[in-house]
């Protein structure tokens, strides 16, 4: 595809570091360290922009302010997003064939829109509803009751339980559970545990991608519900009754414990535990490995996961937030302890 052609197709503006530049022919995007003169690459991060200087890329794609270069520039607003763009470009998946194979199991009562595709192994249990455009992948499980709107992917071994209910656009990695049993138990008075009856469906909403093997689960009562944009990452846990806000960014091995409520725009990085029963308000941000024990306020910032005993834990978290204030006032002591031990204090040996 010719540079002038990709220019158009991502809507940007090409700066040209040699007359004829337009006509260079680039056959892929690559990172870059590893691009060479017949693909393009780009530069998100200005922190980054000395890396320049040391590709064999053919083009790069980059915001305004990147100087002039010895190389062709796509300008972008957004160079991270173009690049994502240019790749789909390049590179599309395999799209399996609409039809059902022979090897699936579909219910007579279910309802299938138009133009679907059902792997082999894939079954479709008693009163599913699927839109159009579905793909199931071999060996997928819809259990019965589901409601599943247009355009849904779903990969291998990945499962929808009773009575859940997903959008349009939705996208299961390889994998992934939607609506398990939460975990709920109560202890009789032996000490043994009865299961709880995991009633409440999971939902999950509009434009959701959840990773590979990933589980979200039903609730005891009410829902689980995943809201519209919310981007879910591998070996994450939603826990029963969470809430899973609009847009939301939740990175690998994060876990959530029951009635979790996360509101618009949160981003969780990797390995962050929550425990139940609290909110994290909007755009609040937790760094990895961090263990949220609380509410935490909107636009926060946050990070730190102190594990230790429970108890000597809360006496010491106390004390942790007053340590700026403490060592400021343990060295203004020592400088005055310096001071009346100094000579001209009158001090002798």
């Amino acid at each position: 595809m010719k540079l002038h052609d990709i220019a158009q197709q991502l809507g940007c503006t090409l700066r040209e570091s040699a007359p004829g530049d337009g006509e260079r022919e680039i056959t892929g995007v690559r990172g870059m360290e590893q691009a060479g003169p017949d693909q393009i690459t780009f530069l998100a991060n200005p922190r980054y922009a000395h890396k320049v200087k040391n590709t064999a890329a053919g083009a790069l794609i980059a915001a305004a302010s990147v100087p002039e270069l010895p190389l062709p520039v796509l300008v972008s607003d957004n160079p991270y997003l173009d690049f994502s763009r240019a790749l789909a470009l390049f590179y599309q998946p395999p799209t399996p064939a609409p039809g059902i194979h022979p090897s699936a199991v579909v219910s007579p009562s279910a309802i299938i829109g138009d133009n679907a595709s059902i792997g082999a192994c894939a079954v479709i249990a008693e009163n599913v509803r699927i839109g159009r455009n579905a793909i199931l992948h071999p060996l997928v499980s819809i259990y019965a009751g589901v409601e599943i709107g247009d355009d849904f992917v779903a990969h291998s071994q990945s499962s929808v339980r009773e009575f859940c209910r997903i959008g349009h656009r939705v996208i299961l990695q390889n994998g992934v559970v939607i609506g398990g049993d939460g975990f709920g138990f109560a202890k009789r008075h032996d000490g043994s545990h009865s299961k709880i009856v995991q009633s409440g469906p999971t939902i999950i909403e509009d434009d959701v991608e959840i990773q590979t093997l990933s589980s979200i689960d039903r609730a005891t009562v009410g829902e689980t519900r995943v809201r519209r944009g919310a981007k879910i990452d591998s070996l994450v846990q939603v826990g029963h009754a969470c809430e899973v806000g609009e847009d939301n960014i939740i990175c690998s091995q994060t876990g959530l414990a029951g009635s979790t409520i996360l509101k618009k725009n949160v981003l969780l990085a990797g390995q962050v535990g929550v425990s139940g029963h609290l909110t994290i308000h909007d755009n609040a941000i937790i760094y990895a490995q961090s263990g949220i024990g609380g509410d935490v306020a909107a636009g926060s910032i946050i990070s730190g996961s102190p594990a230790f005993d429970a108890a000597d834990w809360r006496r010491c978290i106390t004390a942790y937030q007053k340590l700026p204030e403490m060592l400021k006032t343990i060295r203004q002591l020592e400088k005055r302890i310096a001071q009346l031990e100094s000579p001209a204090n009158g001090k002798t040996e």
